[in-house]
């Protein structure tokens, strides 16, 4: 699964996912996209099931672009522990998205075949999301 190799702190805010997206919005290697239009984040785990889903369906003769990369730690308490005593271990990595955001793009196959990839992908993951065929 992703994750960075070194971080410089290894607990973090958790932030706010304000506005849209204005960078990472345009499809940048002229193919079909998959793009958000809710604001959330998506877990490590979500992204690598997104992609298998889609490379089972594909099968060969395309590339696959992930534009997103979980990168923000997150902390999580055990279940049944009282409140205080600090913040916790580190649970996982995620990436926050906002609406606008491309999270993956593919070359290399049919408009239909790119739609019901990205259809399948849409399931996995826990934002809405629109897909972008030329």
């Amino acid at each position: 699964m992703l994750q960075p190799k070194t971080t410089k702190y290894r607990k973090t805010h958790r932030g706010r996912l304000k506005w849209l997206a204005i960078r990472w919005s345009q499809i940048a290697f002229w193919s079909y996209g998959l793009k958000t239009t809710t604001r959330w984040f998506i877990t490590s785990r979500q992204i690598e099931s997104a992609r298998r889903a889609m490379v089972r369906y594909i099968k060969r003769g395309w590339k696959i672009w992930i534009r997103i990369f979980p990168d923000r730690p997150f902390t999580k308490k055990p279940l049944e522990v009282p409140m205080g005593w600090g913040k916790w271990s580190l649970e996982m990595f995620r990436a926050p998205v906002k609406p606008g955001r491309i999270l993956f793009e593919i070359t290399g196959v049919t408009p239909e075949i790119a739609r019901e990839a990205f259809r399948l992908a849409a399931y996995k993951l826990p934002v809405k999301t629109k897909i972008l065929v030329d």
